[in-house]
């Protein structure tokens, strides 16, 4: 039985096991700046050596570095290498300079090459085939690297021999014959690269940054180095691979491993590698198969943990689904106008299942807080000491361990570390881009997606609780987190526009008004109010109307402005007025029978 067990877990492993570290490593390493009949490329040369003395930190059993190489040069230097491939696990060749691509063909250019005909490739040029041929008796990994899809000069002077003949910028599209075989271009297919304002290009920067990662697959490796180098070329250049690998991890610089002489820490270590093994896995065979091997100690109560964590998955999608259909019948019910009794019995059945999904959702919660706890007691037990784990560490993790795995399930803990640090999930930061990029998808984050988890990736996150109906820990971005999120194919979150803008599907276009309206602060189109038309006057130039008597006082004044008065006034039927200085009133009767008369004013 216990042969059985151990079989069945070696057999579970396997399926993420990495091979072992290659045993004889080779590269040749490529440059060619000063060319004779073409203008000089200043960087072929540095990138080259920089390659070189990467390649050669990295540990490799052979990196033969050459530089400026004419045609028989690159002859002999193809040659040799050939004969060091032929017994090597992993050959690198990496080539920096010209190259053009005539007929669908791509070509390695040498210094003393001239080109004044398109049939003179065959003879002065080395195709990238007969580059492949030079490595392909290696037996794990066959990589050839490209740094030469710059602006080729020979392309603009060269006569077609035949007008059918095509010759393009750049490299074009190759799909190597033979398998485990990588061809990674500088630029995608029929486009040119950047020599970049530095020492190195940016192609080759990005290079020796990520090539010689110990225990980096060889694909993720250049994975990075595109992100830098779309980064440093403001997305102008694209660098491209071409072929295909198996599913096992390929990496050009193993991991180093640090043998231990303490048989209990060496134990111990091999422990925790099958427990994180077990994890990678992630199924519930596997896990069992660990605690089969392992059923007893700290690492058999957090593969516990896992198990309860899994049980508590499915329990929670099991109710989630239940109390959808339950609510889906309870709508259906009611808009068919079925009987009362058959609502309300409905009805309760939604309730009921909405009750287990919630406790279903709280439970998860929990065995996810007993494992977070658990995980920061073993990054305490596993934390050395003088150079050594501390046995007494661990065996108090052990006791510790054990207790909220026999435990209910109902303890309240602050969330802490997730497990993705023993998984082969993505890290830290690339785990926040990833959740921040499913909120962007979903609508519910406007920012950037820059891998750093703030108020602005909180509050989208909450946004998604409250329109998802979860309930997620906004405190962090975690392994849960994406995969519920990843679980939404439409929009969740309502498309919000600024004013002035209004959602169009899922992009805000702009508001235009029709002409005689405006935008007003309700983000509605308005129509102006028109004004109302008043009457124009024009203006009277005849003099103003003025009555008899009015004008006899002007007058007046006007006289008792220029003479002085006397200060006695005189009246009349017409009206009064002052008697001038030197003058007097006499009072005249014109008629004694009829008492006609008055005052007049004598003046000599």
């Amino acid at each position: 039985m216990n042969f059985l067990c151990r079989f069945f877990f070696i057999a579970a492993l396997l399926l993420v096991c990495q091979p072992a570290s290659a045993e004889k490593r080779v590269a040749l390493v490529l440059g060619n700046s000063n060319y004779k009949n073409a203008a000089v490329l200043p960087n072929p040369v540095n990138d080259a050596a920089a390659v070189a003395a990467t390649l050669k930190g990295a540990g490799f059993d052979i990196v033969d570095s050459r530089l400026d190489l004419s045609a028989a040069d690159m002859r002999r230097a193809l040659r040799d290498f050939a004969d060091q491939a032929r017994d090597s696990d992993l050959a690198v060749v990496y080539y920096a300079g010209h190259g053009i691509e005539i007929d669908g063909t791509n070509y390695l250019i040498p210094t003393d090459a001239t080109l004044q005909r398109d049939t003179d490739i065959y003879d002065e040029a080395f195709s990238l085939d007969r580059v492949l041929l030079t490595i392909e008796p290696a037996r794990q990994l066959r990589l050839v690297i490209v740094d030469a899809c710059r602006n080729n000069p020979f392309a603009e002077t060269m006569k077609r021999t035949v007008s059918t003949r095509t010759v393009s910028r750049g490299l074009a599209r190759i799909e190597p014959t033979t398998t485990n075989t990588l061809v990674a271009f500088a630029a995608k297919a029929g486009l040119t690269a950047l020599d970049g304002n530095s020492k190195n290009s940016p192609y080759a920067t990005a290079l020796i940054k990520h090539i010689a990662t110990p225990g980096l697959d060889v694909r993720r490796a250049f994975g990075f180095v595109r992100d830098d180098v779309l980064q440093a070329t403001g997305n102008r250049q694209e660098p491209y691979v071409y072929g295909s690998l198996g599913g096992a991890d390929i990496a050009l610089v193993p991991v180093a491993s640090t043998p231990t002489a303490n048989p209990q820490a060496n134990l111990q270590s091999e422990t925790r590698r099958d427990f994180e093994l077990a994890l990678q896995v992630g199924h519930r065979d596997a896990l069992n198969a660990f605690l089969a091997q392992h059923p007893e100690g700290f690492y058999a109560s957090l593969a516990k943990l896992q198990l309860a964590k899994i049980a508590a998955e499915e329990t929670r999608v099991a109710a989630t689904e239940n109390a959808r259909l339950a609510e889906q019948e309870r709508a259906r019910l009611a808009a068919e106008g079925a009987q009362r009794r058959d609502q309300e019995k409905a009805a309760a059945d939604a309730k009921v299942a909405e009750e287990r999904r919630v406790a279903a959702e709280k439970t998860k919660q929990a065995v996810q807080e007993q494992v977070a706890e658990a995980e920061r007691q073993r990054i305490a037990a596993d934390t050395p000491a003088a150079g050594k784990p501390s046995e007494s560490k661990m065996a108090a993790a052990d006791a510790s361990a054990d207790e909220p795995a026999a435990g209910p399930i109902a303890i309240e803990r602050t969330q802490g570390p997730s497990l993705a640090s023993l998984s082969a999930g993505p890290p830290p930061v690339a785990l926040v881009k990833s959740v921040q990029t499913e909120l962007r998808r979903v609508g519910c984050l406007t920012a950037a997606a820059d891998g750093e988890w703030k108020t602005a990736s909180q509050r989208s996150l909450t946004l998604f609780n409250k329109h998802a109906g979860t309930k997620l820990n906004v405190k962090l971005a975690s392994l849960d987190a994406l995969d519920t999120i990843k679980l939404k194919s439409m929009r969740v979150c309502p498309l919000m526009c600024e004013h002035g803008f209004k959602p169009d599907g899922d992009n805000c276009s702009k508001i235009v008004c029709a002409e005689g309206s405006f935008l007003n602060e309700d983000n509605e189109c308005e129509k102006r109010r028109a004004k109302r038309p008043t009457a124009r006057r024009e203006p009277d130039n005849r003099p103003a109307r003025v009555d008899w008597p009015v004008r006899e006082r002007q007058n007046t004044e006007a006289s008792a402005g220029r003479m002085k008065s006397s200060g006695q006034i005189v009246c009349d039927r017409l009206g009064c007025k002052p008697v001038d200085r030197g003058c007097h009133i006499e009072l005249r009767i014109t008629s004694q029978a009829a008492g006609d008369g008055g005052s007049v004013q004598i003046c000599p």
